[in-house]
């Protein structure tokens, strides 16, 4: 059945739609939280907290762990370098690889930190069975299928940083 202008969209469809409105509602209020409390990103505390989980690891590594672009990563860490949360160091056996390290600034930061660092939907559906996990992602797969205008980009920016870009409007 064809729908026109003039018919309201599907119950379904409705609660649906609530349903992400619901998850970036919850997203944006934690990493409004993470950075009245701490005075950094989301995007910055998770860097921060992956070093403290791995001492010494590169930007490399923390990108593929973080799941975000390589230069992503480096402008992040870049940048708490220069607010003195984090230190570069070079690899003894390899002078071209840069280690990280908290600095203290960094260590104060992530105890002031209120859930997870990644955010709390990664954390969320981590504790997914993995059966509905997959389920979910087929099912998201389809959905951006029908999405036009889609941008592909997005996929390896933080979603603490989108959700600091955006402002009020939305669907």
């Amino acid at each position: 059945m064809k729908t026109n202008p003039d018919t309201p969209p599907s119950l379904l469809t409705m609660e649906v739609l609530q349903q992400f409105r619901l998850i970036f509602g919850s997203l944006r209020q934690h990493f409004r939280l993470v950075e009245e409390r701490c005075g950094l990103s989301g995007s910055q505390m998770w860097v921060l907290q992956e070093v403290e989980r791995h001492p010494g690891i590169g930007i490399s590594d923390l990108a593929i762990r973080m799941g975000i672009h390589q230069s992503t990563c480096s402008l992040l860490v870049d940048k708490l370098v220069g607010q003195e949360c984090l230190t570069k160091s070079r690899h003894h056996g390899d002078q071209r690889r840069v280690g990280l390290r908290l600095a203290p600034k960094g260590i104060s930061a992530l105890s002031l930190l209120p859930g997870p660092a990644e955010g709390i939907l990664p954390d969320a559906l981590s504790r997914l069975p993995s059966v509905v996990l997959k389920t979910l992602h087929i099912n998201l797969d389809e959905l951006i299928v029908h999405l036009p205008g889609k941008d592909e980009s997005c996929a390896g920016v933080p979603l603490a940083e989108m959700v600091r870009r955006s402002g009020a409007e939305g669907a």
